[in-house]
């Protein structure tokens, strides 16, 4: 075989160059960063527990968490608030969604307060209760304003207080909106709590103002499923030996509420604007997420 001639030596080389030095600035070029947002929502997706089944709180209690409803572990859980601008503590134990659409979901924790007295209920004032409830929602705007978020307000009840003694079972909602707004986009926080021996599972649906009544009936499904341990019941109190907490029920209206809202209304009012995103957001993930809001099932596994 004779030898390339110069100029075609030349030639091939270019060729060469010109064929292989994509591939090598393309193995060259570092992986593009996971999106986190999109990480989140497919690890709830991976870890979120169907019903019909029996969610453990801890020491606590059970959520008989029915067909139709979707659980999302504490770890996954955290991580979603936190890409939807929110913050979690320890007593945060998941998140609640349905498997049916992506409008609203649910917040569940326990606090440890300890046994609530309450007597108070039988004698407040839902006025009151909310005034108490706008004050401490101000004095909170002063912690999100240093954060950078916008202040918020509370404007009326939605739903005012309603105590279940019978059951120990607390109910009650207020309008979220930006602080001046017009409150097109307002949310709203439907608040439900259970009394138990040690402290309170209380379950938080964040929804919208145009929504809250068409959701209301799934709160009280899920308030209705939670049952305390034997020995951790309201009634299991112990006057000689347990800890009693150092407010009344009236304080998870008022000035403890209010630091659940300085928490959780940019949650609330988002999900006005964000709620009819989150099923094209999740399309845009892929199946698994889709199944986990929509609660198809896949070669043969469950959502």
């Amino acid at each position: 075989m004779s030898a390339l001639t110069s100029t075609a030596a030349a030639r091939l080389a270019a060729a060469v160059l010109f064929v292989f030095a994509p591939l090598a600035l393309a193995q060259e070029t570092p992986p593009a960063a996971p999106d986190p947002h999109e990480a989140a929502w497919k690890a709830a997706g991976a870890a979120m527990q169907p019903g019909p089944t029996v969610i453990t709180l801890r020491d606590q209690a059970q959520i008989n968490l029915p067909e139709g409803y979707g659980f999302v572990p504490p770890k996954e859980g955290a991580a979603l608030m936190e890409v939807m601008g929110n913050q979690t503590d320890g007593n945060f134990l998941g998140l609640i969604f349905p498997q049916t659409d992506a409008e609203w979901f649910v917040t569940v924790d326990f606090d440890p307060a300890g046994y609530i007295k309450d007597d108070d209920a039988k004698e407040w004032d839902a006025d009151e209760l909310l005034d108490n409830l706008k004050e401490g929602t101000e004095q909170a705007n002063e912690r999100r304003e240093k954060m950078g978020i916008t202040p918020i307000e509370v404007t009326r009840w939605i739903e005012k207080p309603t105590y279940e003694s019978s059951t120990h079972r607390l109910v009650w909602s207020a309008e979220i909106k930006d602080k001046g707004s017009s409150g097109e986009d307002a949310g709203v926080n439907y608040n439900t709590y259970v009394l138990g021996r040690e402290g309170y599972v209380s379950l938080n649906l964040i929804t919208s103002v145009a929504e809250v009544e068409a959701h209301k009936p799934a709160a009280h499904e899920l308030l209705s499923a939670v049952n305390f341990n034997d020995g951790k019941r309201y009634s299991d109190f112990n006057e000689s030996t347990d800890k009693v907490a150092a407010y009344g029920l009236a304080a998870l209206v008022g000035g403890i509420a209010a630091k659940k809202l300085g928490l959780l209304a940019t949650l609330g009012v988002l999900a006005a604007k964000f709620g009819k995103l989150l099923i094209v957001g999740v399309v845009a993930l892929g199946a698994g997420v889709v199944k986990f809001f929509k609660g198809n099932k896949e070669d043969g596994t469950p959502a």
